[in-house]
Parts: structure tokens; C-alpha cells; sequence
């Protein structure tokens, strides 16, 4: 599996698509495939996740959301990664790039950029058909890369202009 076709599988076509909706299209496209290529995708899928987990990254995730756990960051990464590759490559470079973004999934009127156990379908695949689980890869090192953000408001919006127009608090 090249990058490109990782890529085609995971990125939404509708921005306002829900979590349960991009969950079950592309687990219902990788159950066509074959052990080898659920391998492949997983190990595409590890490799992005592990990319986006910086401090930048969840101090943008703190800002929309008030992200504030490992679980839900990692809900989060998935989300930007259903965001396709440009966006995604944006957000990794300039995570307030977000603030950019103009259709948002939504839960109760607000934005809901979570998709849960997105990361984790190949695993369940290849589990479900071979009884063995794929090799476990932590989705980040044991602390996320670069400097911790601060939550203090004024902080926020210095590194964080354009998110913290979008979603004040």
C-alpha cells in the first residue's frame, strides 16, 4: 500500500461527515482486504499518528475543544488525518492553520473533531480473521514532541490567532 492509496481510504469526502459514518466506510473497504495490506494500512495509519503528536498540535485541540486527555487527543489525530493529506501536512506545520477550516463535523452545535477507534479498525480486522493481534506501536513517544503549551488565555492567543477567533473562551 503506497501513501497515496493510505490516503484515499482515510480522508473524508464531506467535512461535516460524522464519526460513526467515516467508521463504518472504511472499515466496511478494509474488510476487502488481505492480511498483508491491513498490515500496510496500519502501519500508514501509526506512522501519521505518531507525526501529530506535539504539543502544538494539542494545544489546537485544547483550544476547540478543551482537549485535555491522552484518549481524546488521540481522537483528535484521527480527525485530522480524516482530513486528508493537505490539510493534514497544513495542521502538522501550523497547527492554528485549523482556524482556516470551514466545515466542521458537529455534535449539539459544536465542533466535534473526534473520530474514536479510527486508528484502531485494521487491528480489529486482522484480529477478527487471523486470532493474532498486529504488532502494538505506541501512537507517540512517552511525551509529545516540542514545548508544552500554555493555557493561560493571553498565551492562547498569541500562538493560537485564528482558533482563538474561531472558538473564544
Amino acid at each position: 500500500m503506497t501513501e497515496t492509496e493510505f490516503w484515499a481510504l482515510v480522508t473524508r469526502t464531506q467535512g461535516d461527515a460524522s464519526a460513526e459514518e467515516l467508521l463504518n466506510t472504511l472499515k466496511q473497504t478494509l474488510t476487502q482486504f488481505d492480511d498483508e495490506s491491513l498490515r500496510a494500512f496500519d502501519k500508514h495509519f501509526g506512522q501519521q499518528m505518531r507525526r501529530s503528536y506535539s504539543w502544538a498540535v494539542w494545544g489546537a485541540a485544547y483550544i476547540i475543544t478543551g482537549c485535555d486527555s491522552e484518549y481524546a487527543f488521540a481522537e483528535f489525530r484521527a480527525f485530522l488525518i480524516s482530513l486528508g493529506k493537505d490539510w493534514y501536512d497544513k495542521i502538522i506545520d501550523n497547527p492554528d492553520a485549523l482556524g482556516e477550516l470551514t466545515v466542521w463535523p458537529l455534535k449539539d452545535n459544536y465542533a466535534y473533531p473526534f473520530i474514536e477507534d479510527y486508528d484502531l479498525i485494521a487491528g480489529q480486522l486482522f484480529e477478527d480473521r487471523t486470532g493474532t493481534e498486529l504488532p502494538f506501536v505506541p501512537s507517540g513517544n512517552a511525551t509529545p514532541a516540542g514545548k508544552k503549551f500554555s493555557s493561560k488565555a493571553k498565551e492562547l492567543r498569541k500562538n493560537y490567532p485564528k482558533l482563538s477567533a474561531r472558538f473564544p473562551f
